[in-house]
């Protein structure tokens, strides 16, 4: 096997060094070529090289410009040399032996030109000798290293070579996917990096055993799918494709995940058409008999009551938006080639998010959100008898840096921790229907809940905000100065379809307009609230708005649960139902990074505030602070300060503003800034003018 070697001496670089005798008999071969050069005057090189005069031009042509020029005449072809012995034994051989010498010096001489050519047509005659006489006067410590920095330079970009999808756990110990991105780097295949998708599904804490079996096994078809569509579809899809071109790679995805929709679409259509074929035609129905006539009224006996009232019907859920089984990958995959590009650029995520939404132009400033920690819970599945406050979220003034923040909050959490050692006595059994409706609760005054954040014993509304309260009084700290407050009330969760209601405290229900009154008088008693996140189910929008009017002026409506998925948003293209001041975001499923970026885009073209938020089931990524910073959010919601899936968000949140602060591109958070609602709204509001409730109302 015969095979080119081509070489360049040391002897002949960045010095000026006597022509061998190869050179000498290489110039005596061309001397035209020589005296062409010679005549120019002119020597490939460096600007700097060009000011130095005779001297510098010699040093690039008789060193490295000349040795580069004699590489495709040196020797380079190691092929079989003949024997002379066996020459001698037989004249036939050595004829043989002289044809084949011919033969191999035309190979030779082809392959000569072969390599001139293609060192020619990638230009590295000039640039080697650029390179060489800029190192030379440079003088670097590590010569090889800065020749390595500046090849590393003229290298081809990374391009995405393979996708892997894996099972890990998160942080409730529930299976989510993996994504680990591989790069062609300098002609080397390499792990650039790996990011953990959380799955949207919610965590039900007191959840019927079916329920909980259920959601598990749908939890582990969505990871298993999208594991089989990383490795097995989308890793060949994103094949060549650099992860620096966001927008080509999320394009590939969504084209991806548009043809998985149509399958899915498709294969129901003909489960569909299966089943109805299946299914025997019905037998004529029989028309039933009238009722009998009513019997005749004793003597005596009072006639029966009409209804006082029509009974007018809530709004029904309206049915929940179809997700895509493994669409978690198309969002997993979209963040790894972000994470990808930013390694391979040496920046930080943050940054290369920052590029995305700022088209490509480098940003001045960079604030860090505000947190929103959530502190106690006393939702739904608490064990007191409120069921209003799912979270109470506290908010750090935005004086303070994050640190500054979480330290302050970290000191009222410890305060919170010692108030609640202490089991209150034993009370005497509760009435019938007392927390009927909270299955298997255990009377504790305090636990740990997924959310990072204590699950407290609460009987009325009031009671987790004076504790707070109280607690920021003993410790010096002023309620709406040095930190503000916000609840989830999760009121989704508190409708019962059967009554019209939410059940607000156990026991006690409100109709969607007597939670409006309720909300207002909270935020009299209690001006420190500054948000509330899904005060109603999204089919009130009605009463969205009438709370709107009333208090929009003074605390952020925040839509969460009750609005639409970003994919649906961005389909339709507006963001104004339910009536809010602000909408919390996800990345989850399939959004992608372009997606988040149009998000945030349309929401700041309406002057509402974006919370980032993280989802029930946490893992160990860290990104998503990332993301808010990138994206310029207003607020970050991560949870409560407990739990390492929690806690690893806010260090990354602390490192973040670290860099800023070290690269003098931190920005500082302005005060809170409401909505303008106008007058008229504002009267109609204190007048009362509320939307009619859809509930029945009892005549007396």
């Amino acid at each position: 096997m015969r095979s080119l070697t081509i070489s360049l001496s040391g002897k002949h670089c960045g010095k000026v060094v006597e022509n061998d005798a190869r050179i000498a008999a290489l110039e005596q071969a061309y001397p035209s070529r020589r005296m062409k050069e010679e005549g120019s005057g002119a020597t490939p090189g460096s600007g700097r090289l060009g000011r130095e005069g005779s001297e510098t031009r010699s040093l690039a042509r008789t060193g490295v410009s000349r040795s580069l020029r004699c590489l495709a005449t040196r020797r380079t072809l190691a092929g079989p040399q003949p024997n002379p012995r066996s020459s001698l034994k037989s004249p036939t051989m050595g004829e043989e032996r002289g044809r084949s010498g011919s033969e191999t010096t035309r190979e030779r001489q082809k392959l000569k030109q072969q390599a001139l050519e293609y060192y020619r047509k990638n230009d590295v005659p000039r640039r080697l000798e650029e390179l060489l006489n800029a190192t030379f006067y440079l003088k670097p410590a590590d010569v090889y290293g800065h020749l390595a920095n500046c090849f590393s330079k003229l290298a081809k970009p990374p391009t995405i070579c393979k996708v892997v999808g894996k099972t890990v756990l998160d942080g409730l110990g529930l299976p989510t996917l993996q994504v680990e991105m591989f790069c062609t780097v300098q002609n080397f295949h390499k792990s650039i990096c790996s990011v953990a998708m959380a799955t949207d599904f919610e965590v039900q804490e007191n959840a019927f055993p079916e329920l909980a079996e259920g959601e598990e096994a749908g939890r582990l078809d969505a990871v298993s799918t999208a594991i089989q569509w990383v490795n097995e579809t989308i890793t060949q899809d994103l094949q060549g494709l650099e992860p620096s071109s966001q927008a080509e790679v999320d394009q590939v995805l969504r084209t991806f995940f548009e043809n998985k929709v149509q399958e899915d679409k498709e294969r129901k259509d003909l489960e569909k058409g299966l089943e109805d074929s299946a299914e025997p035609t019905p037998a004529p129905v029989t028309p039933a008999s009238p009722p009998p006539p009513p019997a005749a009224k004793k003597k005596g006996q009072k006639p029966a009551m009409k209804p006082s009232f029509i009974e007018k019907p809530i709004v029904p859920p309206e049915p929940a938006e179809p997700v895509l089984c493994g669409s978690m990958a198309v969002g997993a995959v979209s963040l790894a080639a972000a994470k990808a590009s930013a390694e391979l650029s040496g920046s930080p995520l943050y940054f290369r998010i920052a590029l995305l939404k700022r088209q490509q132009e480098p940003p001045a400033k960079l604030t860090i959100p505000l947190l929103m920690v959530s502190l106690v819970s006393c939702g739904k599945s608490s064990p007191g008898k409120l069921n209003l406050m799912k979270e109470v979220i506290c908010i750090p003034h935005p004086g303070l840096t994050a640190k500054q923040g979480v330290e302050m909050l970290m000191e009222i959490q410890k305060q919170i921790n010692k108030a609640i050692e202490t089991p209150p006595p034993q009370k005497a059994e509760p009435k019938k229907g007392h927390n009927e409706g909270k299955r298997g609760q255990q009377l504790i005054t305090g636990k740990m809940s997924h959310l990072g954040c204590l699950t407290i014993t609460s009987d009325t509304i009031e009671q987790p905000l004076l504790l707070i309260q109280g607690i920021c009084e003993n410790l010096g700290l002023k309620m709406g100065m040095n930190l503000h407050l916000a609840i989830n009330c999760a009121a989704q969760d508190l409708m019962d379809y059967n009554k019209g209601k939410y059940e607000v405290v156990t026991g006690m229900y409100k109709n969607a307009t007597e939670m409006i009154d309720l909300y207002v008088d909270l935020i009299n008693k209690f001006p420190s609230i500054v948000a509330l996140i899904d005060p109603f189910r999204k089919e009130d929008s009605e009463q969205w708005e009438g709370l709107y009017n009333a208090i929009g002026s003074r605390c952020y409506i925040i839509s969460g649960s009750a609005s639409k998925s970003i994919s649906r948003l961005l389909e339709d293209g507006s963001i104004r139902s339910p009536k809010s001041t602000g909408l919390i975001i996800k990345h989850t499923n399939q959004t992608t990074m372009s997606d988040l970026v149009e998000i945030t885009n349309l929401i700041h073209s309406t002057r509402q505030v974006t919370v980032f938020g993280s989802t029930a089931g946490e893992c160990l990524d860290d990104s998503i602070a990332d993301l808010a910073v990138g994206l310029g959010v207003r607020f970050l919601k991560l949870g409560g300060l407990s739990r390492g899936e929690r806690v690893t968000k806010y260090n990354r949140v602390f490192t973040i503003e670290e860099e800023l602060v070290r690269s003098g591109i931190l920005g500082f958070n302005e005060e809170l800034v409401f909505s303008q609602v106008s007058k008229e709204d504002r009267k109609a509001a204190k007048a009362g003018e509320w939307p009619e409730p859809c509930v029945p109302e009892e005549a007396v």
